[in-house]
């Protein structure tokens, strides 16, 4: 059965500058964010991540919820849809080394610049069809990717979610409770093409047969 549940909650936050990229935002920079390549990764903060680099402080107690959370064993499967390149895969095997990893990104970007050690272990691909056999993992992990895809692939994407895995998954997308936090959403997004409030989401998860938990990303 689904579940609200912020596992992202020991992730470092930072101050997004809202009014900033709300100011300067433009159809052609959303257009180039949604290449998903250098300028989203590693460029100006405006059209994405500002840079995108690897540091322990960000994903090491985010997995250590995770693997709590989900009482994973020492030699669990986790796969991470939308894993750019590779950092909760790396932190993951840091603290489990007997664990199996498997990351997924559509970014050849991301893939070409992913973490060396990480690089066997991801494939380029779309979430809304996972290049793995049913009940392949004990945990899938999505955070702020499916809801990059539209409303009838991103309900693909659930779908997808709940085939390969054995039993729990976690999916964080875009979304608001108040009208406050829909404006500073709408302000902020560049690239998802499926956000809405969190009780339509539910709807959402329901309709596609999605049994995993769930949080939202609200700027």
């Amino acid at each position: 059965m689904s579940t609200e549940v912020n596992l992202l909650d020991r992730y470092p936050r930072s101050d997004r500058p809202v009014k900033e990229r709300a100011g300067a935002k433009t159809p052609e920079q959303m257009r180039v964010a949604r290449q998903f390549g250098r300028d989203y990764f590693d460029g100006d903060r405006l059209f994405g991540y500002g840079g995108y680099h690897y540091h322990p402080r960000f994903w090491t107690d985010t997995v250590k919820r995770f693997k709590g959370h989900y009482h994973l064993a020492e030699n669990a499967s986790v796969l991470d849809v939308g894993c750019g390149k590779g950092f909760m895969m790396r932190d993951f095997k840091t603290l489990m080394p007997g664990m199996t990893v498997a990351g997924l990104d559509i970014s050849s970007y991301a893939f070409e610049h992913a973490l060396e050690d990480m690089k066997p272990f991801i494939k380029i691909g779309n979430a809304k069809k996972l290049p793995y056999p049913d009940h392949s993992f004990d945990l899938v992990i999505s955070i702020h990717t499916i809801h990059n895809l539209p409303p009838d692939e991103c309900g693909q994407a659930l779908r997808e979610i709940q085939r390969v895995t054995k039993k729990n998954a976690f999916v964080a997308v875009d979304a608001w409770r108040t009208e406050e936090e829909k404006a500073r959403l709408l302000q902020w997004n560049l690239t998802a093409l499926t956000y809405m409030h969190v009780n339509e989401w539910k709807k959402f998860f329901e309709d596609a047969g999605y049994q995993g938990d769930y949080y939202w990303f609200i700027p």
